[in-house]
């Protein structure tokens, strides 16, 4: 089981999916130009929730962000997904770039206090 947010039409939809078959099979080999960048030295990542590309960054280095704040977009599948600050910091690096591709799990930017 997966837990997701997409948005349809602007609202937001928090769901649960089940992989099946193939879907849970290994992962394919991530190219080294989306390779997840080395640790900036330590603070809260914030990983992809899903594979997909980034759309748009809303933030900048050095800006405070609270629990919740919208960081960044990522488009997949026609679909948005927005993402979220997991806690409030400050926001230390963006490890991505709009037009980027990215793996479930990839660290998009880190935080810290």
């Amino acid at each position: 089981m997966k837990k997701l947010r997409v948005t349809v039409q602007g609202k937001s939809y928090d769901v649960t999916v089940e992989l099946l078959g193939d879907a849970v099979a290994t992962p394919a080999p991530v190219p080294a130009s989306a390779a997840p960048a080395p640790d900036t030295g330590g603070g809260n990542e914030v990983p992809s929730p899903l594979a997909g590309k980034v759309v748009s960054i809303g933030v900048q280095v050095g800006q405070k962000v609270n629990e919740g704040d919208e960081l960044m977009v990522l488009e997949a599948m026609k679909m948005n997904t927005h993402v979220y600050a997991p806690g409030a910091g400050t926001l230390t690096a963006i490890l991505v770039q709009p037009g980027d591709n990215v793996e479930e799990g990839q660290s998009l930017a880190t935080l810290g206090n």
